[in-house]
């Protein structure tokens, strides 16, 4: 089974494998900041991962480098919006 499970991935460009983390790791970003409350700290956490991959890689990243350049701008935007109306909230009603 192990076998069957590393052959399959062999006959699957690195560029793909690694590109499926990037996303998982954007769809997690995504979760905690969708999270009530949005939980900051671990979506800092998966944004940092996704960035340490997109620009740490860059166009070895293959065909979808732009795409994920987009995607991990568009999360870190969200999550910069998000952090900006937490802040304007009184503390009351952001669990301070």
């Amino acid at each position: 089974m192990l076998q069957e499970a590393r052959r399959r991935l062999t006959e699957v460009s690195a560029e793909v494998v690694v590109a499926n983390h990037v996303m998982g790791l954007y769809e997690l970003a995504a979760i905690h900041l969708g999270a009530s409350p949005p939980d900051l700290k671990q979506s800092a956490l998966a944004i940092d991962a996704v960035a340490c991959l997109v620009e740490g890689l860059g166009d070895r990243l293959g065909p979808d480098a732009a795409t994920m350049r987009d995607a991990l701008a568009n999360i870190r935007l969200a999550f910069v919006q998000i952090k900006s109306t937490l802040a304007a909230r009184p503390a009351s009603s952001n669990g301070d």
